[in-house]
């Protein structure tokens, strides 16, 4: 070999050098190439586009989110689009970050990475979009119109005391099934939603059915003579109040003035916890239980005694005007003579009326709805609120109510209102009726029952002597179809 021409080994070295020269911008091209693309390992709003121009990446943004979502109604599957309820990509924000991410490596040193194959950190650019909620809460709303299934009410049976049982609805959780639908907006997969669905309960029909119902068994049973019934729902406040005489509305505005009977007693207990605290001496007790259990005038006398020894019964009468029962008063002792005690006054707005006469004992009067506010405010005092605490608030207590419906709860006669619930249900109530002729009779009282406490007093009258146990067997029946109201049957 000569000593002046190439080697081999010089000539194999230069070879590799413009190999490697060449592999170098071969190379340098490839990655200057991938550098004008988004980097690898990219994600946008959960979408990945590495490796993708902005064009193609910008396509598969819009595509991806632009799939419907299903939404899943009880098994039904309904279609709903996101521009629909004005859905849209903040597009150019989400790709500027994008692009912001492609440059924000240094040249070489992201060359030197891609020559090793050194793959880059994940990247994530968080989706931004917004959409109408205005718009989504109305689709759902038309699509809660369309699919709910109402509650059926309980249905009277009519002319008699019972209910058919109702039926349970479905109802879309409108807010919840929003939320939902505004997560699933915003993820690129898996995007349906099973809407949240509530059972709802058959709801109670109006009182006025209840009304029409206790007509219908006036009507049946062929009562010709006066009904008066007040009812108080005494969770809603709702009130029922009519009157029904020979089988014809007559007009409770004002109320019709009844006797009183022993249910104005209501009213003088609630007097006598007025003016003496408790605790109260046994005998004054002792006569508060014989007047509401027994019924009895003579401790009723000496209640009214011990509140002033003179002018008792009109006392009492005041407490009762001071909550707004104008209709309601006691005038005069439970003892001969029968005669007003001097300063009483016997006019009230139900003792005027012309188109209605009971007959009603001068000397005690009330009306229905009157005995019925008195027991909804001895209720409400129970409970620290309501007219007796408002209108006595440094003489009654609530404990003092609470003795009070304890009492009227103890008064038990097995017919009438008790007549009406079931057994071991709780009635605080208190009674009346004449005898000899028996041309009226009422109960009033407060019904504890699992559908929810009620007021209910009814008054009965007819200007012929009524027969007591078909007269008492109606009463009750009357006030069984006001219990099966509040408590109906369940399918």
């Amino acid at each position: 070999m000569s000593r002046g021409g190439p080697s081999i080994l010089r000539i194999v070295s230069i070879g590799l050098l413009l190999a490697a020269v060449i592999m170098f911008f071969f190379q340098l091209i490839a990655y200057s190439r991938q550098r004008a693309r988004l980097p690898e390992g990219l994600t946008i709003g959960g979408v990945p586009v590495g490796g993708l121009a902005r064009p193609a990446a910008l396509e598969r943004l819009l595509h991806t989110y632009s799939v419907p979502i299903e939404l899943i109604y009880e098994g039904e599957s309904i279609v709903l689009s996101p521009a629909q309820i004005g859905f849209e990509l903040d597009s150019e924000a989400m790709m500027a970050a994008g692009e912001l991410e492609r440059t924000n490596t240094e040249f070489w040193s992201g060359f030197w990475d891609f020559l090793w194959s050194r793959p880059g950190e994940p990247i994530a650019v968080p989706l931004r979009a917004e959409f109408s909620e205005t718009q989504l809460l109305a689709t759902l709303q038309d699509l809660a119109a369309r699919y709910d299934k109402p509650a059926k009410p309980s249905q009277p049976i009519p002319g008699s005391a019972e209910f058919e049982a109702g039926s349970n609805g479905r109802v879309l959780d409108i807010a919840r099934a929003a939320q939902l639908v505004g997560e699933v907006l915003k993820v690129p997969s898996d995007r349906s939603v099973n809407l949240p669905v509530a059972e709802s309960a058959p709801v109670r029909p109006a009182l006025s059915t209840l009304e029409t119902l206790l007509k219908q068994n006036l009507d049946v049973e062929q009562f010709d003579g006066l009904a008066t019934i007040y009812v108080r729902d005494l969770r809603s406040g709702e009130e029922l109040h009519f009157g029904y005489f020979e089988n014809e509305d007559i007009s409770v505005k004002p109320d019709i003035a009844f006797d009183a009977g022993s249910t104005i007693k209501i009213g003088i207990a609630t007097a006598f916890y007025r003016y003496f605290d408790d605790p109260l001496d046994d005998e004054a007790v002792r006569w508060l239980s014989e007047m509401i259990t027994l019924s009895g005038n003579d401790p009723a006398n000496w209640l009214m005694e011990r509140i002033d020894r003179d002018r008792g019964p009109l006392l009492v009468t005041e407490t009762l005007r001071e909550v707004g029962l104008d209709s309601s008063y006691i005038v005069a002792w439970y003892r001969p003579p029968p005669i007003p005690i001097p300063g009483a006054s016997l006019r009230t707005p139900a003792n005027q009326r012309t188109d209605i006469n009971t007959r009603p004992n001068q000397l005690n009067q009330t009306t229905a709805s009157e005995v019925g506010f008195l027991l909804a405010d001895l209720y409400a005092c129970a409970e620290g609120g309501g007219a007796l605490l408002a209108a006595f608030p440094d003489q009654m207590k609530p404990e003092e109510c609470v003795q009070i419906l304890s009492l009227l709860s103890q008064n038990r006669i097995g017919w009438l209102l008790q007549a009406s619930v079931p057994d071991g249900t709780r009635v605080a109530h208190k009674h009346g009726w004449t005898q000899s002729p028996l041309d009226f009779i009422s109960d009033a009282g407060i019904v504890y029952s699992p559908g929810g406490d009620y007021v209910i007093s009814i008054f009965m009258w007819d200007d012929t002597d009524m027969i007591w146990e078909p007269t008492a067997a109606l009463f009750a029946q009357l006030g069984r179809a006001v219990y099966n109201y509040f408590n109906p049957p369940t399918g």
